[in-house]
């Protein structure tokens, strides 16, 4: 299913920081022994996807507990809203797990996730608390149409996910009561 509202992405294209600010966001919740999440928007043009803002889940509409994470609806479409306003869409997350649970989607994570076509989902060891994860550390996985969730192999995410020079995004906070 490729459509206008999701062309095809063959790249993303990560400025650097994005991962370490996308880290230290969710540090706060692996501190606690949580799973953390920032969500990523940004534009797809031309096969590309580029994050241009990093947003940050708070308050009693996130669950954040060790195995767990479940963003309530009226969250999500705050983000909605959000991306709206600033022309962009919601291309990708990064969430983490926590010691021994490994960087694989979880049955959850493929079931009842987010399922958009060229989604990028990206899983961070170790609740993230890590100073040295770098992106093929993570377990990089993208929504295929018609097949769903598939981890893309070390070599794809170095071919396929490209850390590229500039300052990291703007973060942005949602769902504060």
């Amino acid at each position: 299913m490729n459509t206008p509202f999701f062309p095809p992405v063959e790249v993303w294209r990560l400025a650097e920081g994005v991962l370490d600010s996308s880290l230290r966001e969710m540090s706060t919740d692996g501190i606690r022994g949580n799973e953390g999440v920032v969500l990523w928007l940004g534009r797809r043009t031309q096969g590309q996807a580029e994050i241009t803002y990093l947003v940050g889940l708070r308050g009693s509409g996130v669950t954040k507990r060790p195995d767990l994470l479940v963003i309530s609806p009226w969250v999500v479409n705050e983000v909605a809203d959000a991306a709206l306003q600033l022309n962009v869409s919601l291309i990708g997350q990064i969430h983490t797990h926590g010691p021994g649970y490994g960087i694989d989607l979880s049955r959850t994570d493929r079931t009842r996730g987010i399922a958009v076509p060229h989604f990028l989902s990206v899983v961070a060891p170790d609740y993230g608390l890590r100073s040295d994860i770098a992106i093929t550390d993570c377990g990089v996985h993208v929504f295929e149409p018609g097949l769903g969730y598939r981890r893309l192999s070390v070599r794809e995410v170095e071919q396929r996910v490209q850390v590229v020079p500039g300052s990291p995004p703007p973060l942005l906070l949602i769902g504060q009561d």
